[in-house]
């Protein structure tokens, strides 16, 4: 680590190295900032700050009078931007992969037809996938498209690219809409996540524009006990 990282990067690299290699586990209490500060050779201040950095990523838990844990980390969106999962799974040092379940055209319904905009039974493109990390299911993602806009799209191969990544790479994304809600799914969706059809999930319902077209409408669907969703507000001084 070169001389002008700040040095609490270096406490934080540690923490991390211990978490993604299993040394310290979910719930594994670390070492108190005392020590770490004496290990590294830092001020108690800096190891707070290292710790304080993990705690606001969701990676450590501080318990009062208990000390700090390792969390049992959710999958996290947010949803103030339309990011690949992909990339989000990649970012948090972890593999990702996925399911292709459906690629089709197909007759707009009166619910798809209204999200979209489009009359009934006009053509649009229709694609289900499970998004997967480390192995485990965390998203399902049925996808309906305006093929006007991506008339490629069923051509894609989605074990390269996301679906999202080929509509941002069509189309860039200009604005976003969301609905969130808790749910209950079939059997289908259950054995799709593999989950029990008594879990509770999320729901996250997502139409994109890019300027004035209605690019597409996503139905999300998260195991609750796998995922959250962040929403940011950032406000002026």
């Amino acid at each position: 680590m070169s001389s002008t990282t700040p040095r609490y990067k270096a406490i934080e690299a540690f923490l991390l190295e211990r978490i993604h290699s299993g040394a310290y586990p979910v719930h594994h209490q670390i070492p108190p900032e005392e020590q770490l500060a004496r290990d590294f050779g830092v001020s108690r201040m800096t190891a707070n700050k290292a710790i304080r950095d993990l705690v606001q990523k969701g990676y450590l838990l501080r318990q009062a009078g208990l000390g700090t844990f390792v969390t049992d980390r959710k999958a996290e969106s947010s949803l103030h931007e339309v990011l690949n999962i992909a990339n989000e799974v990649r970012g948090r040092g972890h593999a990702y992969s996925n399911d292709i379940i459906r690629c089709e055209a197909l007759a707009a319904d009166d619910e798809v037809a209204l999200r979209l905009g489009l009359r009934l039974g006009a053509e649009v493109f229709h694609s289900i996938l499970v998004h997967r990390e480390d192995g485990v299911p965390i998203q399902l993602e049925e996808r309906f498209v305006n093929p006007r806009w991506v008339p490629h799209y069923l051509q894609s191969d989605f074990s390269k690219q996301t679906p999202n990544e080929v509509l941002v790479n069509s189309c860039p994304i200009s604005d976003v809409e969301h609905v969130v809600e808790a749910v209950r799914v079939d059997q289908q969706v259950a054995d799709w996540l593999a989950i029990d059809v008594t879990t509770p999930c999320l729901s996250v319902i997502r139409r994109t524009w890019s300027d004035d077209h209605l690019i597409s409408y996503a139905r999300l669907i998260h195991p609750g006990d796998r995922y959250k969703l962040r929403s940011l507000h950032k406000t002026r001084p």
